[in-house]
């Protein structure tokens, strides 16, 4: 659909998905085959295995919600992740990633969620929830106690590490 890459990125990303299962993906798309590659060797790229959101990132990128992918997938997870793309679209994908529960609403369970898995579980109970308080209570901006799109890409505006941290390197 909307990419951020030249015609020899995505070739090269064509390529880095068929390398992941060369008995699955064919050489040629002339036929549009029906091809997904399993979260399992998704989720094991060096881009991806050691981030703590690798299955969230696999989820939200993929058409199943499960995490495997059909290269339209693929290429739409780098092409958001890219450095290319624009700070909307990143803060939009960041947002889903971390709303769990898919409520479109970042809530408080949520952001437990993503702490926890920000700082490997290193943090005490009463630190993840102070935490928590504090995000909420500087970014919601409606004090509805969950963070909308709005709130968060509000939020986002404030983080000027963001864009830099918000990507993969093809």
């Amino acid at each position: 659909d909307c990419t951020f890459f030249t015609r020899k990125e995505i070739l090269r990303l064509f390529h880095r998905y068929r390398d992941l299962a060369p008995h699955l993906v064919p050489l040629s798309y002339k036929d549009n085959p029906d091809v997904t590659i399993p979260y399992e060797l998704i989720g094991s790229m060096p881009e991806l295995k050691d981030n703590p959101f690798r299955q969230r990132i696999a989820e939200v990128f993929s058409e199943d919600n499960e995490g495997n992918m059909t290269l339209d997938d693929f290429l739409d997870m780098f092409s958001v992740l890219s450095e290319m793309a624009p700070r909307d679209l990143k803060a939009c994908y960041a947002f889903k990633i971390y709303d769990f529960n898919n409520d479109n609403f970042i809530c408080k369970s949520d952001l437990e969620k993503t702490l926890l898995k920000l700082t490997r579980n290193e943090l005490t109970p009463e630190e993840v929830n102070l935490v928590c308080e504090k995000v909420l209570d500087e970014s919601d901006l409606d004090n509805d106690g969950k963070l909308s799109l709005e709130d968060f890409q509000h939020m986002i505006i404030r983080a000027p590490d963001f864009l830099s941290t918000f990507h993969i390197r093809i």
